[in-house]
């Protein structure tokens, strides 16, 4: 027999009662009533059937706390720059006659890339040769004679003055058609050539350079935050991905600066990657995470398991109790969070159940079925 079918019939004969008789009569009821429930639940435990007005647990999937390895990454852009990326500018202005290469030639070091207008150095280098050529003859003579003690000393520190200033000239002017010359300080590839042969050129004008980049050793740039400047040092390990090649490679960073950019407020970073490849180029996009903790004992769940209250955040356990098995709220103390994931420091220990689903609208001791 049901309990509460029971339960209803007493309370009907007690509204059908007369008005008068109506306290009398529910104080009845309520005496059969207790004495109907006792004699059901015993009949009940006699008999093994279950009330069945029991509310039904609600059913949820739990996943045990366990230690794991936790690394929380700075996410950051930057670009790929070649080891050596240089720009070859001319050391003295001029007009260029001549242009060696073209661009995506590859030259070694000390080749000429280009060669500027040197017919005045010429034809003083010339001249100069013609004086020196006679200060040389006159410096021989006089030394000769003065070996012998003929002639005076002023007449023979004269000559000689004169042979070696000639000398010196002659050795400045080489210096200068040297200079008319530009040559690649590093072996690469030539990436541009901004000017052609007859334009006049200048040192330290964009448009003079000549730029050859060598991507044997290729490094990764970025700018970080001034808020990570005590995180982010030399050492710490990066992960750098490109997303035009999909490829990731493992790094570590190797310059951090000690000037923060009183503009943006950034700080620059490099990583140098152990290997290159024939499809990594100068400026392209890469994606740093650079490594700034690591727990490698820690707690972790997903941060949708996390719910907050008033005063507190809070995930919910399957505790078991008895023969039965309740949802219990446990507060808790998180740290670093990165991807969806949470660290938790404080409030669970391991072993303990957490509900990973069905966990939403649970109460406090309410029945769970696993």
């Amino acid at each position: 027999m049901n309990k509460n079918i029971l339960i209803a019939s007493l309370l009907l004969v007690a509204v059908a009662c007369k008005p008068g008789d109506k306290k009398a009569e529910l104080e009845k009821l309520k005496v059969q009533r207790t004495e109907l429930s006792s004699k059901i639940e015993t009949l009940e435990k006699e008999l093994g059937v279950k009330d069945t007005a029991v509310i039904k647990p609600i059913d949820v999937a739990v996943t045990p706390v366990a230690f794991a390895e936790f690394r929380h990454y700075l996410d950051i852009q930057g670009h790929i720059e070649g080891d050596q990326n240089i720009e070859v500018s001319p050391q003295s202005p001029g007009q260029v006659i001549r242009v060696n290469v073209k661009e995506g030639d590859h030259v070694v070091k000390g080749q000429v890339l280009a060669e500027l207008d040197s017919k005045l150095i010429l034809r003083g280098i010339d001249e100069i040769h013609s004086q020196l050529s006679l200060a040389t003859t006159l410096y021989q003579k006089q030394k000769a004679l003065w070996d012998q003690k003929i002639g005076s000393e002023v007449q023979f520190l004269t000559a000689k003055t004169n042979k070696e200033s000639l000398e010196r000239k002659l050795a400045s002017m080489q210096e200068q058609l040297a200079m008319n010359k530009v040559k690649s300080p590093i072996s690469g590839t030539v990436e541009s050539i901004p000017f052609k042969i007859g334009q006049v050129i200048s040192p330290g004008v964009p448009t003079s350079t000549i730029r050859v980049v060598n991507m044997s050793g290729v490094k990764v740039i970025a700018d970080v935050a001034e808020a990570y400047s005590s995180k982010v040092k030399n050492g710490n390990e990066v992960l750098v991905s490109f997303p035009d090649i999909d490829e990731q490679i493992a790094a570590r960073v190797t310059f951090g600066s000690k000037v923060i950019d009183q503009t943006n407020r950034t700080f620059r970073v490099e990583a140098r990657l152990a290997h290159s490849r024939a499809d990594l180029r100068a400026n392209m996009i890469a994606n740093l995470k650079i490594s700034d903790y690591i727990n490698k004992k820690a707690m972790i769940i997903p941060i949708n398991l996390i719910q907050k209250s008033m005063n507190s955040s809070y995930v919910m356990l399957a505790v078991q109790k008895g023969n039965q098995t309740i949802a219990v709220k446990r507060d808790i103390k998180t740290g670093n969070t990165y991807n969806a994931a949470s660290e938790v420091i404080d409030g669970l220990k391991i072993g303990d159940k957490l509900i990973t689903s069905g966990y939403l609208n649970l109460k406090e001791g309410q029945l769970i079925k696993l």
